[in-house]
């Protein structure tokens, strides 16, 4: 599913650029990409995808430190700590909620 969103994506930049229509079809794709990405259905897959992606990197992190434990300089094991503590407040780097 993904490789066939980037081919289209990817095939609806290269008729962006390549086309000679003019700037009116191109405002006519921009205003189409811009309510494709605003339909309800599409942002609830990629929230969906985004909160999917968080879990995994989660659940790799913890896998991550619980092997490499010990062996681990100093530097990055505090690191993974203050990850972590600040995983359990609920907001990811950006300081938006992981809901």
């Amino acid at each position: 599913m993904r490789y066939r969103l980037t081919f289209m994506a990817g095939l609806g930049v290269g008729y962006v650029l390549g086309a000679r229509a003019g700037h009116e079809r191109y405002e006519q794709m921009k205003k189409a990409a811009r309510e494709f990405a605003q339909n309800p259905a599409v942002r609830n897959a990629a929230e969906s995808a985004a909160l999917s992606g968080r879990e995994m990197a989660g659940k790799a992190l913890h896998v991550v430190s619980d092997k490499v434990g010990d062996r681990m300089p100093d530097a990055v094991a505090e690191r993974v700590r203050s990850l972590r503590e600040r995983r359990q407040g609920g907001e990811d780097d950006w300081g938006t909620s992981n809901t």
